[in-house]
């Protein structure tokens, strides 16, 4: 059966008119869907019943809730959602004060090898739908509760582009879920093309995730520097003009001895010079067999010092649901297919 759920209005609108339904049905089902949150095509009563029979034939609404959930220390969850295929992924539930912030996933696995990164590890496993973005945060527990949305799951939403913009549509759109795209934050690790139809075709914030300001260094933590050096991204950023609204922020996760030392001042401040960003420090998560090391609380904040100081706008990210493997880099579903549903998690 075909998930009418994470279909945009266009894409009803198709499926109403192959089905012989009215045109404005369309807008019907995306309201149940989207506002309503129906589980059930009978639930849609402004349907006819005729409608709803056709629509039973071959579709079902396709949302799925998480399979399991893990509730950390510090007040973070992490939630298991199906995927198709019998694959898993993971979402990372974040409560703070008054903002109450969802990290979703856009792949399964991620074919990007980042060094510090256990997605990376596992490898790429398979595209997530629009409908199984948007799934993450209408099926989640706490979703009433939800302020922000950032795609820094598992995967690269920047090699999944056509249904990241799609779920964003839906997130954003008053046939949607009406959401403002300054709640919504799509990170990348320097994806050029696709980087520059998100800039142009969606107003929600961006987030690059930089590491170093030095090519030969980045190739070694990142082989995407490769085919998209960083320069080549900051001058891309350069040619558009964001707004006072959209924020643009680099991600720099510290590694001890490796990217913390004045010389990566200097070339952050060169290299980001005449952007108008904000840099998030983040502590590293060892991973297994990974040589690299977090740099102590006191250099992190010996190097927010030193950037702030040149003019940078720069915050220390608070390390969240470490104890569960939630934070940031250590999601990963490598050895979860279905018939692991009923182990421990």
């Amino acid at each position: 059966m075909e998930a009418l759920f994470g279909k945009t209005l266009e894409e009803l609108k198709v499926t109403a008119s192959e089905n012989g339904l009215p045109g404005f049905t369309a807008k019907q089902m995306a309201q149940w869907l989207y506002q309503k949150g129906v589980s059930e095509i009978d639930e849609m009563t402004n349907l006819s019943k005729d409608a709803r029979t056709k629509l039973k034939e071959k579709y079902e609404i396709g949302r799925v809730a998480p399979s399991k959930e893990q509730a950390s220390v510090d007040g973070t969850k992490k939630y298991l959602y199906p995927a198709h295929k019998g694959l898993f992924i993971e979402a990372a539930y974040i409560p703070e004060n008054d903002r109450h912030t969802l990290c979703i996933s856009s792949q399964i696995g991620c074919k990007m090898g980042c060094l510090f990164c256990m997605t990376g590890k596992q490898g790429f496993q398979g595209q997530l739908t629009a409908g199984e973005m948007v799934n993450q945060v209408i099926s989640l527990p706490e979703s009433d509760q939800l302020t922000n949305v950032v795609y820094m799951g598992m995967g690269e939403p920047m090699d999944n582009i056509e249904n990241v913009l799609k779920s964003l549509e839906i997130f954003t759109s008053d046939w949607g879920m009406g959401w403002s795209p300054r709640r919504i934050n799509v990170s990348t690790i320097g994806v050029e093309p696709a980087m520059r139809r998100f800039i142009e075709e969606s107003d929600a914030h961006l987030a690059i995730s930089l590491h170093t300001p030095f090519n030969e260094e980045r190739k070694k933590l990142m082989p995407i520097e490769q085919v998209y050096p960083i320069e080549e991204v900051i001058t891309a950023l350069k040619e558009y003009d964001f707004g006072r609204q959209r924020r643009i922020s680099f991600e720099y996760i510290m590694f001890d001895g490796v990217n913390d030392t004045p010389a990566h001042v200097k070339g952050l401040t060169k290299l980001l010079n005449g952007i108008r960003c904000r840099i998030n420090l983040i502590r590293f998560h060892p991973i297994p067999d990974s040589p690299l090391r977090g740099s102590s609380d006191e250099k992190m904040k010996w190097f927010a010092d030193q950037l702030i100081k040149k003019g940078l706008t720069t915050t220390i990210r608070r390390s969240r649901g470490e104890d569960i493997y939630a934070a940031c880099g250590l999601l990963s579903t490598k050895n979860m297919l279905k018939e692991d549903e009923d182990k421990d998690y």
